[in-house]
């Protein structure tokens, strides 16, 4: 209980167990306040210095992404001194506690500890350190990346940060994403919108406004990939559009609102920083997201696309239709979705299969041809599953996602390695299943009587 409590929402690799458990790890857990000292070589990172330190820096950085109680997590640590100590000068070596701060795991997709990344020449797209984790495999990573940077350098390609702190008027800084918003345009495009949007309401000569202007910009473009468009981020000229100003009582600069359809505006009041926005722009996105589609894997296409695209997918095996009929299997299907809206913020890949359909797949994931229903959440990625062991009911599924979410549980790896061969299915059609139709046999020339004396 005292490894849930800490790590309450926060799945460790996915599908990693949280290891020794119990009395003695959580005494331990519960002594580890933070991994790094200000002794160390490792930069202690937040969201207050983010942005100044790593993304406004010409620096290459290695940063992990950690929680204290995680057993990985303690175990790379003095690694990751010895790493920091060893690239002093040359490369940045800094650590995010993302259980304390995880607006800025938020913002950077952290799914699993320790996570590292390593932010080079365009710092807003920073690459997944997959390498070892050993001091000397980091070190390698980073003079390798470094290389890299160099060569990018000479030949032009530098991709550097740039502070886009120029006025609105001077088009310094990039605001592709930024939609500009007038007295004309903000009704049809905003009030009448399905989407959530994020509105600045800003003045060209307020400095504040010109602070917020590279964070609300490089937020902008971070929001529009990861939510898919679903949220957005504007701004209106509040000295030019002052109707639009009046209406929403704006008397400060800057000022933003949030507006979603069928409510009335909302204050934003959290922090400035483009952590801070990415994060609240993706807790609006989740809560206002449909729950997941609930999929039938009637080819390898549904189910790689699927895997492949969200950290875990569920996959359930029901009995077969003959042993449900059309309303035994509606009300597996109904649970799965009742588990699928429960847990969307997840972004977990929902799929269901017949029993016998996909024996292969049944195979692979341990469930090999009975005990119906059952489920099984696969890391596609680290090719890892773990069984649903108690009953297939809301309770029963909810404890297992419950656990799965706060990285417990015993995991196993899939047979093979990877995925086994998709058979092409037709999709079940909503009906009750039907035996398929015997051969009449004609017993018409058969002497029954003789062959009754015969078998005497």
């Amino acid at each position: 209980m005292c490894c849930l409590n800490m790590a309450q929402s926060v799945p460790v690799d996915g599908l990693s167990p949280c290891k020794n458990e119990g009395t003695v790890s959580c005494t331990l857990f519960l002594a580890v306040n933070g991994l790094y000292s200000a002794s160390d070589d490792v930069i202690e990172l937040t969201p207050t210095n983010f942005n100044k330190e790593v993304l406004q820096s010409e620096s290459l950085w290695l940063v992990e992404f950690y929680a204290p109680w995680c057993g990985h997590c303690q175990r790379l640590t003095p690694e990751w001194k010895k790493a920091a100590t060893a690239l002093k000068g040359v490369v940045k070596v800094g650590a995010v506690d993302a259980d304390k701060h995880q607006s800025l795991g938020g913002q950077y997709g952290i799914r699993g500890f320790p996570t590292i990344k390593i932010f080079g020449a365009n710092k807003n797209k920073a690459e997944d350190y997959q390498g070892g984790r050993t001091s000397e495999a980091i070190i390698d990573a980073a003079l390798s990346a470094l290389r890299s940077l160099v060569k990018d350098r000479i030949s032009g390609r530098s991709g550097g940060y740039s502070s886009g702190k120029q006025s609105r008027e001077s088009g310094g800084g990039d605001k592709k994403d930024v939609i500009e918003l007038t007295d004309d345009s903000f009704d049809k495009n905003v009030i009448n919108s399905d989407d959530v949007w994020m509105v600045e309401f800003y003045a060209p000569w307020c400095g504040h406004c010109k602070n917020l202007e590279p964070e609300w910009a490089a937020a902008a473009t971070e929001v529009k990939e990861q939510t898919k468009g679903k949220v957005k981020l504007a701004a209106v000229d509040a000295t030019v559009n002052q109707m639009l100003a009046g209406r929403y009582g704006i008397r400060g600069f800057p000022t933003i609102k949030i507006f979603q359809k069928g409510e009335d505006p909302v204050d934003y009041d959290g922090g400035r920083t483009r952590s801070d926005i990415i994060a609240r722009a993706l807790d609006l996105f989740s809560d206002n997201a449909p729950p997941p589609e609930l999929l039938e894997i009637i080819s390898e296409d549904v189910l790689k696309s699927t895997c492949d695209a969200h950290q875990l997918c569920i996959i359930s095996v029901l009995p077969h239709i003959l042993d449900t009929g059309a309303s035994g299997r509606n009300s597996y299907l109904d649970v799965m979705l009742k588990m699928a809206e429960k847990y969307k913020k997840k972004m977990w890949g929902w799929l269901w299969t017949e029993a016998g359909a996909q024996s292969d797949l049944e195979s692979s994931l341990g469930i090999g041809g009975f005990g119906y229903p059952a489920m099984a959440a696969v890391n596609a990625r680290k090719m890892k599953f773990a069984l649903l062991k108690g009953s297939f009911s809301e309770q029963g599924i909810n404890e297992f996602l419950r656990e799965l979410s706060v990285g417990r549980g015993s995991t196993a790896p899939v047979g093979g390695g990877a995925f086994p061969k998709i058979n092409v299915v037709e999709p079940w059609d909503g009906k009750d299943g039907e035996l398929p139709v015997e051969d009449d046999i004609d017993l018409s020339d058969v002497d029954l009587d003789d062959w009754d004396k015969d078998e005497l």
